[in-house]
């Protein structure tokens, strides 16, 4: 009786009739009301489309069973906004059920297993790949593009496994958040990220999509730009350079050096000073080798600052120099 006297009023009265309605009205059918174009009702939805029938009261039916928080968070999203056309809640939206497909046999039945209907989540009998073409069927735009060539495509993993579109706030959304969702399948950088010098990703200051495109990309292990050095010149553009003397392993490969997710050793270096620069760099003759000339007792023996291997104590610009005598980065 309540929703046919509001169809009988003009848009106008519309807008507040739902104001004043909205303590007593089901969320859903308050959702559907506030869509209602100025010309009069829609058309009720159709209780089949093609040969699969769909619940006669959208949302409504839903709900009648599916009331968790977990659930209605929903109508909080982007997901659930009646006056957008390109979500499922907009004019003439299937709601609930363009997405997860009819569920008229569902309710028909009294509940129970949801035989026909799309289920999303890493653990559901619906296969990954139709979940995915649901979400994908509108995502063309910010996931479609190198998803099929992803790593998590090739994995089969499920846009649920990461994402929550019931919750209010996807918790890839949060910097916070994002981090526990990746860290869940990747083990190894959840333990790089407790190691003393590490990214501030656990403090919130940056998330694992600062440096990563989830949905895919052409670059190696899937960066949000081409390269390594690129990527993390991004941030720290005071090494981006050119520089008039380069350090060759810098210009080629940050990782070269530093560990991009964690590291025992400061600032994320993959050895100490001088066995990381002795990767490269030859020892010998250096003046920071102990020399003791053959045929005497003693020898002369350097700084005590160059045999506490402190190679950056002398070469402090390991990055680069644009010091007309900086040939050997040294100033």
């Amino acid at each position: 009786m309540r929703r046919t006297r509001l169809y009988t009023r003009s848009a106008a009265g519309l807008v507040a009739t739902v104001a004043r309605v909205a303590a007593f009205v089901g969320i859903a059918t308050l959702l559907a009301s506030a869509a209602l174009p100025a010309d009069g009702p829609p058309a009720p939805a159709p209780a089949k489309l093609g040969a699969v029938a769909y619940s006669a009261k959208g949302a409504d039916t839903c709900l009648g069973c599916h009331s968790t928080p977990n659930v209605v968070g929903l109508f909080r999203t982007k997901h659930a906004q009646p006056n957008d056309d390109r979500g499922p809640f907009g004019h003439g939206g299937l709601q609930c059920e363009a997405c997860h497909g009819p569920g008229g046999a569902h309710v028909a039945a009294g509940g129970g297993p949801p035989a026909g209907m799309i289920v999303f989540g890493a653990k559901t009998v619906t296969p990954v790949a139709q979940q995915n073409a649901t979400c994908l069927g509108c995502h063309q735009s910010n996931a479609a593009h190198d998803w099929a060539a992803s790593a998590h495509a090739a994995n089969d993993v499920a846009c649920a496994s990461c994402h929550s579109s019931h919750k209010s706030k996807d918790p890839m959304s949060e910097a916070t958040t994002q981090i526990d969702v990746c860290v869940g399948c990747h083990q190894t950088q959840r333990t790089a990220l407790f190691k003393p010098s590490h990214h501030p990703l656990r403090e919130g200051k940056m998330s694992c999509t600062s440096c990563h495109a989830p949905h895919g990309s052409s670059a190696p292990a899937a960066l949000v730009k081409n390269t390594i050095t690129e990527t993390c010149t991004s941030c720290h553009t005071e090494l981006r350079g050119p520089f008039l003397w380069e350090h060759q392993p810098v210009a080629e490969n940050c990782a070269n050096c530093h560990e991009p997710h964690g590291s025992t050793q400061p600032a994320m270096l993959t050895l100490r000073p001088p066995f990381l620069c002795q990767t490269c760099h030859e020892g010998a003759g250096h003046p920071s080798i102990v020399n003791t000339p053959q045929g005497l007792p003693g020898g002369k023996s350097p700084s005590s600052f160059l045999v506490g291997s402190g190679c950056v104590n002398c070469h402090s610009q390991v990055h680069g120099s644009n010091h007309p005598s900086g040939r050997a980065l040294m100033r």
